[in-house]
């Protein structure tokens, strides 16, 4: 019965047969006939099922609670009695945004595999924000505190952004002495999907949103870093991103004395998140912790 409420579990977690049969590598028929039969066993009817979405009945709701700690108490079992609690093994995948992926994950990841020869990493370099129940990712890092309140987070390192821009560009545009300046000025901008793009400014008690406007638009911020450094126009972007380019006076800080962000309120930090069970997988627990001695103090 155990495997059925595993079952179970993923097709509540992913939302509908089809991606649970991806999860489990198993045929949707077969997930439908698992159900079919822990809901006989139960007696209880677990999903209200059309052609457009399944939802959980009262029972089922009731049933995926209770069962839930029953599941990672059996895992956590089994794991100790065969000896592998604290040892890393299989597949580990990871979603990362993508300049983070780049500059500050993918040079760590070998060391990581030599001292956990056993794991395999599956590394998605991509910006988009993954649904960690369906699609099948063991660990997001994400800048920010998950919204979902399943999931658990693990703070990597602050993230701080800078506002620079390159030595000639500065030189031949108007100066920038506070934000409002910035409307004079092409900015490289980080798509937010949405029409207009604001950039959030705070001093003191003194708060300012700033429309920005700009001919060059991405995802993700290495393009735009090849840009600002070929004197394109007024980058903000990540400190350990722009801060070798400063550091070089191939970027200049602009407005030090203010904290910018492309986010009200937004946090500044960077997070691995990762879904909230009471033991997680030995090898996500590795590589947090790996993560967290890698990228120094918080």
């Amino acid at each position: 019965m155990l495997d059925l409420i595993k079952v179970f579990h993923q097709v509540v977690d992913s939302g509908s047969f089809s991606q649970a049969a991806q999860v489990l590598h198993m045929a949707p028929s077969s997930i439908a006939r698992n159900i079919d039969n822990l809901e006989a066993q139960l007696k209880t009817t677990l999903f209200k099922r059309s052609t457009r979405q399944l939802i959980l009945t009262e029972e089922g709701s009731y049933f995926y609670k209770q069962s839930g700690k029953l599941v990672e108490d059996a895992d956590f079992l089994l794991a100790e009695m065969r000896g592998a609690r604290d040892t890393p093994q299989g597949m580990l995948r990871i979603s990362v945004f993508e300049s983070f992926g780049n500059l500050c994950l993918a040079p760590l990841i070998p060391e990581f595999l030599q001292m956990y020869p056993d794991v395999q990493v599956d590394l998605d370099l991509d910006n988009k924000l993954v649904d960690l129940h369906s699609d099948n990712v063991d660990l997001a890092i994400r800048i920010g505190v998950p919204q979902d309140s399943g999931l658990k987070a693990r703070k990597l390192l602050n993230h701080p952004t800078l506002l620079t821009a390159s030595p000639t560009y500065l030189n031949h545009r108007p100066p920038i002495t506070q934000p409002s300046d910035l409307h004079e000025h092409n900015c490289l901008l980080i798509s937010q999907e949405r029409q207009r793009n604001h950039w959030f400014f705070a001093k003191g008690k003194a708060q300012k949103k700033i429309s920005v406007k700009g001919n060059f638009i991405s995802k993700g911020g290495s393009p735009l870093l090849t840009a600002a450094l070929k004197d394109c126009g007024v980058l903000l972007l990540s400190e350990w991103m722009v801060k070798p380019y400063i550091d070089s006076g191939q970027l200049v800080e602009i407005l030090p004395d203010w904290t910018a962000s492309h986010w009200e309120g937004g946090s500044g930090e960077i997070f691995a998140i990762y879904k909230g069970a009471q033991y997680p997988k030995p090898n996500v627990r590795a590589f947090l912790d790996f993560m967290v001695k890698k990228l120094g103090p918080i």
